[in-house]
């Protein structure tokens, strides 16, 4: 029965995180990003080269060069240049 229980919370975090968005910091300097889910506003930074996953239930974010989008949280997001590529 434990085995079982510790089998569904695995399946359950592995499949929360399916539906974040991804962000991809392909420059070679970190940035600053605004996120507001959920009607709360927060700053995540994403470092040079890193992979974040924010966005599990949609959000509106701000990048690096001022302009703001909205997630459904199925995106990949690309920051090259200091812009962003959304896919």
């Amino acid at each position: 029965m434990k085995i079982m229980f510790a089998a569904l919370v695995a399946l359950a975090v592995q499949s929360s995180g399916a539906f974040a968005a991804t962000i991809v910091n392909k420059d070679a300097q970190d940035y600053s990003l605004q996120i507001t889910e959920g009607g709360e506003q927060s700053e995540i930074g994403i470092e040079a080269g890193e992979t974040i996953n924010i966005c599990a239930s949609g959000c509106f974010i701000t990048l690096p060069n001022g302009d703001r989008e909205t997630l459904s949280g199925a995106e990949t997001v690309e920051i090259i240049n200091g812009k962003a590529n959304i896919k």
